[in-house]
């Protein structure tokens, strides 16, 4: 009897470690995604719950006006508000990965078809059958488009229904538990009603083999698109700050504002610790065990983000030194596979992340563009724009240059895109069409 009641423990000790990983993997996922701001409101909150976490975040528009990296057009950008900034779609996230990580091929654009019927908590609100009738695709292809679309950060995303994306979010996180996925394939209603004994049965499982499959969903999101909004932001506080010293050379490092200091109340869980009440002795250890899951991602979420600019800035050296210079292509997975990190990491680090430079703020996706063809396969589609945009901005007013045209002058530059990629480009720039641009006067 003693020794059941010892493995009966053993299994129940297991299984709140286990579910304690998991949700600590989340946590600490969801701060790398956080910006400055949400990163301060989630520790400020934090401290209003744990009574050991003290928190000390900086005042970031002193940090920045005292700091000579800012010019004062710099400076104003970053600190005045953003008129019309707002917090990035759904949509617009997982455009950029699209854009970002597929190439430009009949399947990537059947993807970004069906980002227009992903709703606003994420799931895809279209049929294969009516992709199939609006598109004329094979099924095959739909079904690999569908695929590719869920795999896009956030996990979950571009599920047909709950279930489903509670699969996903599983077979995405590596610390669920071993029976997980398949409990919500086949089981999924039973688990739902509580019908625990009919899925233990069916495996050959333990009750509480049973209920931390159902403790561990419990910690997924229903909803994995609902954490994107449109809500203004009214300012910009970046990460990073680029310095230039007087060598001329270029110094990366993080923001105060970026990284808040968080101390441990050792004193406060010394005098807690010594009342000898079991009760209290417990609730204090876990409160401890939060903060230091809590520092460690926070150093995690710095370095991460750091060791992304570092490579950012590294790439578009010329940029920083010159804004004439045009950037060059980069991609999430180029850092991805330098820092052997996944994909989906570098686009939370980057998304929503601000640098101040010498030459003014900029959020760090900017800096990730697709390569354009040419001899040297050393143009990014930013530099092309840039190249149409000051073709623009020297023609004849009287006669404005049509889109074909200005493809045919990048074809003699060896910058060979289509008329459409043309107009495509124009258009993202807020450039009317030539018949629009032409003058009379």
């Amino acid at each position: 009897m003693a020794m059941k009641q010892g493995i009966s423990q053993k299994q129940q000790q297991k299984q709140i470690q286990r579910l304690a990983m998991t949700q600590t993997l989340q946590q600490s996922i969801q701060m790398l995604q956080y910006n400055v701001e949400e990163l301060q409101e989630f520790l400020q909150q934090k401290e209003l719950e744990n009574p050991l976490i003290s928190v000390e975040v900086s005042d970031q528009t002193n940090e920045f006006r005292s700091s000579s990296v800012l010019n004062s057009e710099a400076h104003d950008a970053l600190i005045e508000q953003a008129a019309g900034s707002s917090t990035q779609s759904l949509f617009d996230y997982l455009l950029d990965q699209v854009h970002l990580t597929m190439r430009n091929t009949p399947l990537r654009r059947l993807v970004q078809f069906l980002l227009d019927y992903v709703d606003e908590n994420g799931y895809l609100q279209i049929s294969n059958e009516d992709v199939i009738e609006k598109t004329g695709a094979s099924l095959v292809s739909v079904n690999d488009a569908v695929t590719l679309l869920q795999q896009l950060d956030p996990p979950g995303v571009g599920a047909r229904d709950l279930r489903e994306s509670l699969m996903l979010q599983t077979e995405n996180d590596e610390g669920s538990p071993r029976m997980a996925y398949l409990v919500l394939e086949e089981n999924f209603d039973e688990l739902v009603n509580r019908e625990w004994d009919k899925i233990a049965k069916s495996y050959d499982m333990l009750l509480t083999d049973v209920q931390e499959v159902f403790d561990y969903v419990r910690t997924l999101t229903p909803k994995p698109g609902a954490a994107f909004s449109s809500h203004e932001s009214a300012y910009v506080i970046p990460d990073l700050i680029l310095f230039e010293d007087e060598d001329g050379s270029l110094r990366l490092q993080t923001t105060k504002a970026a990284h808040p200091k968080v101390e441990f109340q050792s004193a406060y869980f010394s005098q807690l610790e010594s009342e000898n009440n079991q009760e209290v002795v417990e609730y204090i250890s876990e409160k401890k065990s939060e903060y230091e899951w809590i520092a460690k991602s926070l150093n995690q979420r710095e370095e991460t983000i750091l060791r992304v600019g570092k490579i950012i800035t590294s790439v578009q050296l010329d940029y920083f030194k010159t804004k004439s210079k045009e950037l060059k292509p980069l991609l999430l997975r180029d850092v991805a596979n330098k820092l052997h990190l996944h994909e989906s990491t570098i686009s939370r680090a980057v998304n929503g992340k601000y640098i101040a430079t010498p030459i003014g703020t900029f959020e760090l996706k900017k800096f990730f563009s697709n390569a354009v063809s040419n001899e040297n396969n050393e143009l990014s589609s930013d530099a092309v724009k840039q190249r149409i945009a000051r073709l623009i901005e020297e023609e004849d007013k009287a006669k404005p240059i049509s889109d074909a045209k200005i493809g045919k002058i990048l074809e003699e530059n060896n910058i060979k895109i289509s008329r459409r990629t043309v107009a495509k480009y124009r258009e993202s720039l807020d450039i009317p069409s030539s018949s629009k641009r032409k003058r009379f006067e």
